[in-house]
């Protein structure tokens, strides 16, 4: 006779139906809600108040400004995730704890703390603020104070999904690659890359949401000059601020279908990704 299988947590006849009523329900009050809110207020008044709304000039310049980071920060930090995870996977040197603790800061950080520590760092009264003024070079409340907030605040989610792969696949490719006279880069861009190709695409997804969202570090950084230097969740605030709701959310549903559209293609990726569709 088979073992009476023991039952496992939660099977009750009550107990699940109440869990799955419980997480259904804080779903819907939480996300399912406020994403439908942004919608119903954004198209209230009409498509053509809606697009009207999008085709501000101050409002097109923050969806420019903030695609235009984008461009700039996912690829930089997509480089930096590779470097880093490959050296921490491949490599064993002193300080690989450090570097590894140092990955993974900017999660324990507040972003407004970022922020506060780049104006220490590159504002008039920091450290390198005097030398970049008499070189003419314009750091804080500019464009490259937001990309360098953004940089930060994103740094560790490539290194961070293709960290665990590499470790997990160990190093017998590279040193097989090698040992047939493949070069270092040729063995990176042909035996290493392709093998986190998956968890290096889910990586560059969640950078892209995130910089574009990125409000705490870039607010202090920025100086949010209308037309200047706000990017699209400042100018969210923004209108808000001046009572322009509709504006809001008009502007608001381009970050929320960005956030639907990263949802997809995390879907399309782990479909895709053998691993973790298993």
């Amino acid at each position: 006779m088979s073992a009476k299988r023991r039952p496992r947590v939660g099977d009750g006849p009550v107990f699940r139906p109440a869990l799955l009523a419980f997480v259904m329900l804080g779903a819907a009050l939480l996300i399912v809600g406020p994403l439908l809110i942004i919608f119903v207020e954004a198209f209230k008044a009409g498509l053509g108040i809606y697009l009207s709304n999008l085709a501000a000039p101050d409002t097109v310049h923050a969806i420019g400004l903030t695609v235009l980071t984008a461009l700039v920060a996912v690829p930089v930090n997509v480089a930096f995730g590779i470097a880093a995870a490959w050296a921490i996977a491949k490599f064993e040197f002193p300080g690989k704890g450090l570097l590894t603790a140092l990955v993974e800061l900017p999660f324990s950080i507040s972003p407004i703390v970022a922020g506060v520590a780049y104006l220490f760092v590159y504002g008039a009264q920091g450290w390198f603020g005097p030398t970049l003024d008499a070189l003419g070079i314009k750091v804080m409340f500019a464009y490259p104070a937001i990309v360098l907030a953004s940089l930060f605040v994103t740094a560790p989610f490539v290194a961070r999904e293709i960290l665990p792969v590499m470790q997990q696949q160990g190093s017998d490719e590279e040193e097989a690659a090698l040992s047939l006279g493949a070069s270092g880069w040729r063995t990176l861009w042909s035996v290493t890359l392709p093998n986190v190709r998956w968890a290096l695409l889910y990586g560059a997804v969640l950078t892209n949401a995130r910089v574009m969202g990125e409000f705490g570090a870039v607010s202090v950084v920025s100086g949010s000059i209308r037309g200047v230097t706000n990017t699209l969740p400042l100018q969210i605030e923004l209108l808000y601020q001046d009572y322009n709701a509709p504006g809001a959310f008009a502007a608001a549903t381009v970050l929320a279908g960005i956030a639907l559209l990263t949802i997809v293609a995390k879907l399309v990726v782990e479909r895709m990704d053998p691993d973790r569709a298993g």
